[in-house]
């Protein structure tokens, strides 16, 4: 049970052991942490052939594997000359260490053998760079922070990447409304640190915020720790400028709320991977930054608690709910074993779940009272069997960087096979069960993710990547997620993962209408090839 140490938070109407504190802590900010982003350096790789080489290795999914196209260019001197011409020789990249770090994502499973990387610093340079890469037919792969989880920012072959590393100035904000416009590379945790200073906070929230680009964000529809408070960023974009295939500025940067218009179409570029056209500007809405923020880290002794619980906050902590994450207590013990300094909150006892929730409001009064009564009632009527609420913020900064430091710690195991995945939440940990009568003691299996989102993060952890493994995986955990009209990507998008997979959560109609989008749009399908679609609709 909870224990209030202090006599001013006692409730003489309620008894209350001694065992576990019950603490406070207001205006609390939650400090940045996330996956590591320093990759190991590959050897750089020089043609087409060894890229096929690398692609057919198993990383994780058992996707088909295309052959390079070969209606593709090949890279050659001339090529490099009119690229220097535009950026200079700064902005044109050959260093065979440079672009090995490019070449691979962070995680080590996918990596290219691209030979040249480009710094754009302007729109008007990227729009020339995909007007002759169109004219020349080169394949291109834009990147940004290259924090993805399904091989979507990285060359599958020798495909020219193109870093928007260089655009990362803010254009403005408007401290009345809100509203933030900047270039496409800014790196989220800058742009939180810039808005919070004036008062605000960005309607989004990654583990990996301290290297992902918010032109990344937009392009994959990121959704992060945020979303049962502030929505998709279908919701929170307001305007974007995107470079098409054939070097057209698409200038939809507006910053008004309301706009009917004609079609909105910023939203075809919200989640479409790069593979429609490069976000080069955006306009996000950022809430108000709220000054009482509370974070809770609690235990519960089977699934269906942690669904009433989340039920519960819903029904009581209503307007002041901004968090609400569930892991099982294979994370936690994975996050203890390999994240340096992080400590078990509740050490006392094994459980077989736990919830971190988190609240955001403007009355800390209030904020606290309502928490405070809720946590009493879910441990009244058997939802939490034990918890602890921040005191500090060293202890906010250990909750949330268990949470967030999950998939950091998984990839020290060895490999790990990552499936991000949108099912009915009353389902949601049946797959985890399932998965572990599967694979038995061939791998270990985690579950834990956005439970307020109906937002399950699938890890399964093995030392080597085995193809015997990855067999009993797929196609099985898709074809169980299209069983129950759930969807094979909730917010780290295809890729080249799960490109051929999209038909497990959309109809033949939606993909070949998305393939006459991408037609229409990139009639060369220069822009981040064998990714998104199947290459059969293309």
């Amino acid at each position: 049970m909870f224990c209030m140490p202090h006599t001013e938070y006692e409730f003489a109407s309620r008894t209350v052991n001694s065992c576990r504190r019950f603490h406070w802590i207001p205006s609390l900010q939650r400090p940045p942490c996330g996956p590591r982003t320093n990759v190991e350096t590959y050897e750089g790789q020089h043609s087409a052939n060894k890229a096929s080489e690398v692609q057919k290795r198993t990383f994780g999914s058992a996707a088909t594997h295309n052959q390079r196209n070969p209606a593709y260019s090949e890279l050659n001197s001339d090529d490099v000359c009119y690229f220097k011409s535009i950026l200079g020789d700064n902005g044109v990249v050959q260093d065979e260490d440079r672009i090995a770090v490019a070449n691979v994502d962070w995680m080590g499973k996918y990596k290219g053998a691209s030979q040249l990387l480009l710094l754009p610093k302007s729109t008007k340079e990227v729009s020339k760079i995909l007007s002759y890469c169109n004219t020349r037919r080169l394949a291109v792969v834009p990147q940004g922070g290259n924090t993805g989880l399904v091989g979507g920012s990285v060359p599958v072959y020798d495909e020219v990447i193109v870093s928007l590393a260089g655009m990362d100035k803010i254009i403005s904000f408007d401290n009345v409304n809100g509203i933030l416009t900047s270039e496409a590379g800014c790196v989220l945790e800058n742009l939180s640190t810039f808005v919070e200073n004036e008062g605000f906070i960005m309607p989004l929230d990654l583990g990996a915020k301290g290297s992902c680009h918010i032109g990344g964000n937009i392009s994959t529809n990121a959704g992060g720790l945020r979303f049962i408070r502030y929505g998709s960023l279908h919701g929170n974009v307001l305007g974007l400028e995107v470079v098409l295939a054939d070097g057209t500025i698409l200038d939809m940067l507006t910053t008004l709320r309301k706009d009917n218009t004609g079609y909105d179409l910023k939203h075809l570029f919200i989640g479409s991977e790069g593979s429609l056209g490069v976000v080069t500007k955006v306009a996000v809405l950022t809430p108000a930054k709220l000054p009482a923020t509370n974070v809770a880290f609690l235990s519960c002794n089977d699934y269906t608690s942690c669904q009433k619980l989340l039920l519960a906050a819903r029904r009581n902590l209503g307007e002041i709910l901004s968090a609400f994450e569930f892991m099982d207590h294979h994370c936690i013990d994975l996050a203890i074993r390999h994240l340096e300094g992080v400590q078990n909150p509740l050490p006392a006892s094994q459980y077989k779940f736990y919830v971190l929730i988190e609240t955001t409001g403007s009355d800390e009064s209030y904020d606290k009272t309502k928490l405070e009564a809720f946590l009493l009632r879910s441990m009244e009527d058997g939802l939490v069997s034990d918890g602890v609420i921040a005191q500090d913020i060293s202890q906010a900064s250990n909750f949330w960087r268990i949470r967030e430091g999950i998939s950091e710690a998984s990839v020290k195991v060895g490999a790990v096979y990552k499936y991000d995945l949108s099912i009915p939440v009353e389902k949601l940990y049946d797959i985890v069960e399932e998965m572990r009568c599967r694979l038995g003691d061939n791998a270990e299996v985690l579950g834990y993710g956005h439970l307020g989102d109906g937002n399950l993060h699938l890890n399964i952890l093995s030392s080597k990547y085995d193809d015997s493994i990855l067999t009993q995986i797929e196609p099985f955990v898709y074809e169980w997620t299209s069983a129950q009209r759930g969807s094979i990507s909730a917010e780290h998008g295809l890729g080249l993962m799960k490109a051929e997979k999209i038909h497990y959560s959309k109809s033949t109609e939606a993909v070949q209408l998305m393939a006459s989008i991408k037609k229409l749009l990139d009639p060369n399908s220069i822009l981040n090839p064998y990714k998104v679609l199947p290459q059969s609709v293309l």
